[in-house]
């Protein structure tokens, strides 16, 4: 299949012709090369906010949340925004590594292990948000079902505790996944490592891997078996997040689209992630011969269809609204696109539905600057989605003598902009350590593409 799309015309999936071993030493040279003045340049200050962030945390824990903005009748804010923004985001790379691996998708090789790492980041920095939230995050694990003599269990018709469950549970699986991914690449880096320290401790990682057939063979099982594990978490996870929203009776959050429609906008984000951290990855690490112009496309053309269903949920949200005619979510939707963050709705709406459309043009996807600035974009409109699901539907509540606009303070301010620079730092370390592109999956689609072009040319 990979191979009949190659003989239509279609562009290449490894561009040029280099041998296997040119191909192996471009792809782990990243790894071995000194880190160059740009790289140096984003991991400073991306370490300097993550200071800021540790220090927002520090004042979270020691005064209490009242540092933030949030008040009565916003008691969620930034931190939940945040929650569900970064949860949204790692949903692309068990998109990309699972579901298309099981479809045998020869494309999603090249950019499966960005994907997966940003997966891996993109939930711990979400993780954190919810146990800051609790108040008292020292006892946050009692939310988990340990066994306790004082028969103190955590309150399971709680979506909280549906999140921890969720959250954990991806978390785990994802983590697991990327690292039988990897265990061939680290055997690779074992034995071209230049020291004795880093032979061993890629050699501890590796796990003994000598690429024997029945070890390929086996590792070819559990992988898929991993994937397979995996690919229900894009529809769960998510979808138990808005549980968090959906089973309340309050306007604005009852609302039994919000399954559906929270994971289209999670793949919608991680889509757009994928995108940002992909293209200067691959000018930076001039690993232009394997992440080709047909993998931006192929990224593209799956942005412009999760436009559509978040588009699609906009509208469905505010039909069912309209049609179901109830006087307190009327105001509800009506003050989101009216009211004092009409603003933030018109962003949402234009950044996450209106700008993707540019990308029906072919010259469109084939302007890496034009697609990295639309996933910037991208990214700003699904927070944008989120705030305006939070916030507009808490600051006007039944009561109008309590309604307040909500304002963030600058601990949740420097927690959003802390928690990026962590998500880069992570990022850059594993840029660092680790090959970028799965060196083992990407020779082997080498040499499948090579086999079947001879037996096309004989």
């Amino acid at each position: 299949m990979i191979a009949e799309r190659e003989h239509e015309g279609a562009e290449p999936l490894v561009e040029g012709a280099p041998s296997i071993d040119r191909l192996h030493n471009t792809l782990l040279r990243p790894v071995w090369e000194a880190p160059g003045r740009g790289w140096w340049a984003l991991f400073l200050p991306a370490i300097a906010g993550s200071c800021v962030f540790i220090y927002c945390v520090f004042l979270t824990i020691t005064r209490g949340i009242g540092e933030w903005g949030n008040h009565i009748p916003v008691a969620w804010a930034f931190g939940i925004v945040n929650f569900v923004w970064w949860i949204g985001i790692g949903h692309a790379g068990t998109l990309i590594s699972a579901i298309l691996h099981l479809f045998e998708q020869g494309w999603r090789t090249s950019i499966n292990r960005v994907a997966e790492a940003m997966t891996i980041f993109a939930v711990m920095c979400a993780g954190m948000f919810p146990v800051l939230h609790l108040g008292r995050p020292w006892f946050a694990y009692w939310l988990i079902p340990y066994p306790d003599t004082m028969h103190v269990w955590p309150q399971f018709k709680s979506p909280l505790t549906w999140d921890v469950f969720a959250v954990s549970t991806y978390l785990t699986v994802s983590i697991i996944f990327w690292y039988v991914g990897m265990i061939p690449d680290l055997a690779a880096l074992r034995d071209s490592s230049p020291g004795r320290f880093m032979r061993f401790a890629y050699g501890a990682l590796s796990l003994g891997w000598r690429g024997s057939s029945k070890a390929w063979r086996h590792y070819e099982m559990t992988y898929l078996l991993l994937a397979g594990l995996a690919t229900p978490l894009v529809l769960s996870v998510h979808t138990i997040v808005s549980y968090d929203f959906a089973v309340s009776l309050l306007p604005g959050w009852h609302e039994t689209i919000f399954p559906p429609y929270f994971v289209a906008g999670a793949l919608h984000s991680g889509i757009a992630m994928v995108f940002t951290l992909l293209i200067p990855v691959r000018w930076a690490l001039k690993l232009e011969t394997v992440i080709t112009p047909r993998h931006l496309d192929a990224l593209a053309k799956l942005t412009i269809c999760m436009s559509w269903l978040v588009g699609y949920g906009y509208a469905t949200e505010h039909f069912i609204n309209r049609y179901g005619g109830d006087p307190y979510d009327v105001h509800v939707y009506a003050a989101r696109v009216t009211g004092h963050y009409a603003w933030i709705w018109a962003c949402m709406v234009g950044f996450n539905v209106l700008v993707p459309q540019l990308l029906w043009w072919p010259r469109m996807r084939k302007n890496v600057i034009a697609l990295w600035l639309i996933a910037l974009v991208v990214n700003m409109g699904m927070w944008s989605e989120r705030f305006i699901i939070i916030v507009t539907s808490l600051y006007q509540d039944f009561v109008p003598s309590r309604w307040r606009d909500y304002s963030p303070r600058p601990v949740d301010i420097g927690l959003l902009v802390g928690s990026v620079c962590f998500f880069t730092a992570c990022f850059l370390l594993f840029l660092r350590f680790l090959p970028p592109v799965p060196v083992s999956e990407v020779k082997k689609l080498h040499h499948e593409l090579e086999e079947e072009h001879d037996k096309a040319v004989a």
